[in-house]
């Protein structure tokens, strides 16, 4: 579904140059969910937004579908097949556009009819009733805020979804519920995922494979299986994963 090849992302010029993303390979089979991992600054958003168009500079061979995609102007068939989940549902969500005109303006830019049958289908395919068709983002909790952009998201009907922290800008207590929210939608579709997190924890539920990146490089590929039993290849994810079971009290 996604194979990328040899990814460098890059900021600025000459001697200003700073780069982000360096030499980074990996590949996403259909159906699959692949996770982005590591600290922050380490270039796991950088990539999803290199693959989306949303910035210019990078080099390298990303093909979606065998479709190779080129510079940072994006087909609208492109645009069917890929879209993108971001971190803060707030800033994502335009603060004067209600739910419907988000949902309509979308639809619309993909050439769908039917737009009113379409709107309630997408909406209840994200857990919210008809009544928060006509409310704005300020209106709206964190989680439903991230429900709307989910939905959004849907409506090109999409095959692979890139999604950025998806939960990391909202309280514990509905994280869950957007992880298992967006496991169902996998599951019920047959997307294919590709998920940066900086918690571990959430790429163990959520991910059947993921990289690990450090500066932006990609220290290594693991399985999740790989991670759940703290089996790691390298000493830096050793110590990724050692440092996310938490604070240990010396004895």
């Amino acid at each position: 579904m996604l194979d990328v090849q040899n990814l460098h992302v890059w900021f600025g010029q000459s001697h200003n140059r700073v780069n982000a993303v360096k030499g980074v390979s990996f590949n996403v089979p259909r159906g699959e969910s692949f996770g982005l991992v590591g600290e922050s600054g380490s270039g796991k958003s950088t990539i999803l937004r290199a693959i989306t168009g949303l910035i210019e500079t990078w080099s390298g061979d990303v093909s979606v579908e065998g479709e190779k995609v080129q510079g940072s102007r994006r087909s609208r068939g492109f645009y069917k097949k890929v879209q993108m989940v971001f971190q803060d549902p707030y800033a994502s969500l335009h603060p004067r556009h209600s739910v419907d005109a988000v949902l309509s303006e979308t639809l619309r830019l993909q050439g769908m009819t039917d737009i009113d049958a379409r709107i309630t289908k997408l909406l209840d395919a994200v857990g919210l009733g008809k009544g928060f068709r006509f409310r704005y983002p300020h209106q709206l909790s964190g989680g439903q805020r991230q429900r709307v952009a989910i939905a959004r998201a849907l409506a090109a009907e999409p095959e692979l979804l890139l999604l950025d922290e998806p939960t990391s800008a909202l309280d514990v207590s509905v994280q869950a519920e957007i992880l298992n929210l967006l496991a169902d939608l996998r599951r019920e579709r047959g997307l294919t995922y590709v998920m940066v997190s900086h918690d571990l924890s959430v790429v163990s539920h959520m991910c059947d494979r993921l990289a690990v990146m450090r500066g932006g490089e990609m220290v290594e590929i693991m399985d999740v299986a790989t991670l759940r039993s703290h089996q790691a290849a390298s000493e830096y994810s050793r110590g990724l994963i050692q440092a996310s079971l938490g604070y240990e009290r010396a004895s």
